[in-house]
């Protein structure tokens, strides 16, 4: 199993993400229970292109603080939604023998989405534990629903979706 931290950056870890608070204490444990048990954490990181502001080099493309990688854990650039579209990302998933991917990160409707569909298309088995993506409100839906409906009905024939204590239980496996 690898557990996949995606674009847990400055410019997104806001409190006007959905459940912020819940969200930052469960990807937080789900981390630190991965370290524990040796289960591989892998991030990845959105690259919105020189000069947006959000870029390597700048503040706001750096991985939070709270949940900053450790010394040795892979760190991967993305410049689309899908962790996929990073060649060497794909690669290195590819040659994996464990086929379990649990994802968490930001933000749920855009590269968690894509990134959800993608791996399964590659026969992966993805686990999507409770409270661990988030979003912000935009134009049509508030985040709560979006993650809901992201949560509970786009991806509900292609993801396992399990408790905190199911994914930490998995981890130990």
């Amino acid at each position: 199993m690898i557990l996949l931290v995606i674009d847990m950056q400055n410019a997104l870890i806001d409190d006007e993400l959905y459940a912020f608070d819940t969200f930052m204490e469960r990807t937080t444990k789900l981390i630190d229970a991965a370290r524990k048990n040796n289960v591989e954490v892998v991030y990845v990181q959105h690259d919105a292109g020189a000069g947006s502001g959000f870029s390597v080099g700048d503040e706001a493309f750096e991985i939070a603080e709270e949940v900053a990688p450790k010394e040795g854990e892979k760190v991967f650039v993305k410049t689309i939604n899908s962790c996929f579209g990073n060649k060497d990302f794909k690669a290195y998933m590819e040659s994996q023998e464990d086929k379990r991917l649990m994802i968490i990160g930001l933000q749920t409707n855009y590269c968690i989405d894509a990134t959800v569909k993608s791996a399964f298309e590659r026969g992966f088995e993805v686990i999507i534990p409770e409270g661990t993506n988030s979003t912000f409100d935009n134009d049509y839906m508030t985040g709560e629903t979006t993650v809901k409906y992201y949560n509970e009905d786009v991806w509900e024939e292609i993801v396992e979706s399990v408790t905190m204590e199911e994914a930490i239980e998995m981890m130990g496996k």
